[in-house]
């Protein structure tokens, strides 16, 4: 008889990650950079300065536990922005309005999957490497999912085209204020300098990973019992062809459009983030339901259910957040940092600039934030780039890279897991459509670094 390994549930193995940074803190050395202001007040790491600390830290076994709420606490704005969201979607759904919008797009596309691909690929990545959009993207899930599902496809064909889309805009973005404007400010170098090297690379990487999505949407229109979602229940709407479009569909589309565009605008040109954008999404809610005839009380309990349902995601971004609250309590962190540096010293300007990549990504399951990894990272990798003869625009894009398609399979990134949380897509089933376009997209990424160092990109 034979035993079939099982990857647990996500809760499950991300407490087996803590426990590992929780064994970390006891046998790693614990130390810490010096930092110190920069013209703007910020707090930078100044380079060369680690030294282990005199006085050790000791975590005891019952931090596992207090450091679960004390993350939550310090998630608490994406969480709040999540059951928001969730509340907002159900009552959209409740009005027909995502159902009448699948019918229509099924009668325009439903026939060309390999357009929804292409098209929804290319607009989740020029979404994140312009504005650094991510977590807005988590409303839009289970629309996607509902979409592909009604097109004889899957919910995992949905998040390729998502979090492949997103994973490429970080990491080819053009003008990401969380990453390369944090970077190239850190690095001292012009804001959205190197662009056109970016705008080179964008197509390239945007093509690779929708040709991976297509070839698994393939072998799913052709045979479904190929799906890695087989046996797993997707919370999607249905939809059908002859869903009509009704006049209130259409206000209340208009509301949501006006919502999405208002979002645009307060992120470009006011700095909105959470709190201001689930103001906004509690808005669409109660706009739609009224609009949609549901009436206050319906529209409550259709927002008060839909939020009730992310409550599992909201603790998926708490034990995420806990991983790398243990890291610091530890005061490992900058020991993890400082290892994976010192190394790179030591190679020659292209296996430097690769060697970067690779920090960078190890990096970044300790420090999921973008702009967190640049003010740890780039204060290390500036001057070690020019210690190496590299210029200081392919550190910014090895930075980018790393922190960019690691994104796809870490389950320490809060966004992907709130993603995948509302599509109810299991991360171990993600993790095996997402590895091998995460492998795709370093390689990718490698011959991209090598041939800028051999091209002086600056």
């Amino acid at each position: 008889m034979t035993s079939r390994f099982r990857i647990p549930h996500t809760l499950v193995l991300l407490f087996l990650i803590m426990i590992a940074a929780l064994v970390a803190t006891w046998l790693l050395p614990q130390g810490s950079f010096q930092t110190a202001p920069d013209e703007t007040g910020r707090m930078m790491v100044v380079p060369g300065s680690y030294a282990v600390h005199d006085e050790r830290v000791r975590l005891s076994p019952a931090a596992l536990f207090t450091a679960v709420p004390r993350a939550l606490a310090d998630s608490q704005a994406i969480i709040f922005f999540l059951l928001i969201v969730g509340g907002a979607i159900a009552v959209l759904r409740a009005t027909g309005l995502i159902d009448a919008l699948l019918g229509w797009l099924l009668r325009t596309i439903g026939s060309k999957p390999g357009v929804l691909i292409l098209l929804g690929t290319a607009a989740f990545a020029a979404g994140s490497g312009t504005l650094g959009v991510s977590t807005e993207y988590i409303p839009f899930a289970a629309v996607l999912v509902g979409l592909c599902v009604a097109m004889r496809l899957d919910a995992m064909t949905a998040m390729g085209i998502m979090i492949g889309g997103y994973a490429v805009g970080y990491g080819v973005a053009w003008t990401n204020p969380y990453t390369v404007l944090v970077a190239q400010e850190i690095a001292e170098l012009p804001p959205t300098s190197g662009i056109g090297y970016r705008l080179a690379l964008f197509a390239p990487f945007v093509l690779i990973s929708a040709h991976h999505v297509w070839r698994y949407a393939r072998r799913v229109a052709a045979d479904p019992g190929k799906s890695l979602m087989v046996g797993v229940d997707t919370p999607a709407p249905e939809a059908t062809a002859q869903t009509p479009f009704e006049r209130r569909h259409a206000l209340i589309a208009l509301i949501v459009l006006a919502a999405v565009a208002a979002m645009v605008y307060g992120i470009s040109q006011h700095g909105w983030y959470l709190t201001e954008l689930g103001a906004l999404w509690l808005v669409v809610a109660l706009a739609a339901g009224l609009v949609g005839r549901l009436g206050v009380d319906e529209t409550a309990k259709r927002f008060a259910s839909g939020a009730a349902e992310l409550a599992v995601v909201a603790l998926l971004v708490g034990f995420a957040r806990s991983i790398a609250l243990l890291l610091e309590d530890g005061q490992v962190l900058h020991t993890l940092v400082h290892a994976a540096s010192m190394p790179l010293s030591r190679l020659g300007p292209e296996l430097s600039a690769v060697g970067m990549l690779v920090m960078q990504t190890f990096i970044n399951f300790f420090i999921p934030s973008g702009s967190g990894q640049a003010f740890a990272t780039m204060p290390i990798m500036t001057p070690l780039a020019d210690v190496a003869g590299i210029e200081r625009q392919v550190a910014v894009l090895a930075f980018q890279f790393g922190d960019g398609f690691a994104n796809l399979i870490l389950p320490t990134n809060i966004v992907l897991m709130a993603i995948l949380g509302m599509a109810g897509v299991p991360y171990d089933r993600w993790f095996r459509f997402a590895w091998p376009l995460m492998v795709k997209l370093m390689l990718a990424s490698a011959l991209a670094l090598v041939i800028a160092v051999w091209i002086g990109y600056a």
